[in-house]
């Protein structure tokens, strides 16, 4: 087993009691996936699900920084631009160190950059089930997203959350002349999720309400609207067994469940396939575009 990161204090408390990870099990986790996981939070605010006494403890999300946080912080306009919220943003290792020193069991991202905070880079559609859904129905929702986004010109990437979906995220140019605002970005998303959805109804949902659900898929949109945030690639999630959302290869779908990785497992599937994500700021595409192919699809 790997030495205890630097600056770990109380590195033996359980934070996961089944399996029984420790707070120095989630920092070995934190550097392990270090270089992969800080390309996707670079310049972007960050909130955490912290909890200090472990998951038999209560947690909390926190998007505000610590008081004299010993880390990159950033001032955001809150959501309602009144006043600002100071977030934590990780440029380096040293930084997860320090959210795993908090007992940050998940990070969770916002979808635009700082140097560009009303232009999401990113579209994020979450794939999310019913209780005892059908896997097989969940993998052909993911498939039928990606080919519609495929359709209009946008580049599909796919990631479990660790727990019981999937994201597909497509990134967006978000340059001053090409960017959209994020209320374009969400009337794109809820666009192709009622084009989905009338296209199987039986399977696939937008509704909102749980109860108007009817055991359907529910494609939720709401990730892209200003001051939102989504779990972060290779950030753990804060639920039994230490599951860690990961980026997969869509010819990867039919055998990888969304908590197939673990705090436990992550290290040997980044050894053999390394990061699926690596290369997914190179194929941003201009929404408005997107969105014009949509329209002409009828």
């Amino acid at each position: 087993m790997s030495a205890v990161p630097a600056g770990i204090s109380h590195a033996d408390k359980v934070l996961y009691p089944d399996p029984g990870l420790t707070k120095a099990d989630l920092a070995r986790h934190y550097a392990r996936v270090a270089d992969v996981m800080l390309p996707h939070l670079a310049g972007r605010p960050l909130s955490v699900v912290r909890f200090p006494d472990g998951l038999d403890g209560s947690g909390f999300f926190q998007k505000q920084a610590p008081e004299n946080a010993p880390v990159p912080t950033v001032q955001v306009p809150a959501n309602n631009r009144r006043g600002h919220v100071e977030h934590i943003v990780a440029e380096d290792a040293d930084t997860l160190q320090y959210l795993a020193n908090q007992s940050a069991l998940e990070v969770h991202r916002g979808l635009s950059r700082v140097d560009a905070l009303d232009r999401p880079d990113l579209m994020v559609i979450d794939l999310d089930p019913p209780e005892r859904s059908d896997l097989a129905a969940l993998r052909r929702a993911a498939r039928r997203t990606r080919d519609l986004l495929d359709e209009v010109g946008l580049v599909p990437f796919l990631m479990t959350t660790g727990s019981s979906g999937y994201h597909v995220v497509a990134p967006l140019d978000a340059s001053a002349d090409s960017g959209a605002d994020f209320d374009e970005v969400r009337d794109l998303a809820r666009a192709i999720a009622t084009r989905l959805e009338a296209a199987d109804p039986d399977a696939l949902t937008t509704a909102h309400r749980i109860a108007d659900r009817g055991g359907r898929i529910y494609l939720d949109v709401g990730r892209n609207a200003y001051g939102q945030t989504a779990i972060a690639p290779y950030s753990p999630r804060a639920r039994a067994g230490a599951p860690v959302a990961t980026p997969i290869r869509f010819d990867e779908l039919s055998r990888v469940a969304p908590d197939r990785f673990t705090i436990s497992t992550i290290g040997r599937r980044l050894a053999r396939t390394g990061d699926p994500w690596a290369d997914i700021a190179e194929h941003a595409r201009p929404a408005a575009a997107a969105r014009e192919r949509l329209n002409r699809l009828g």
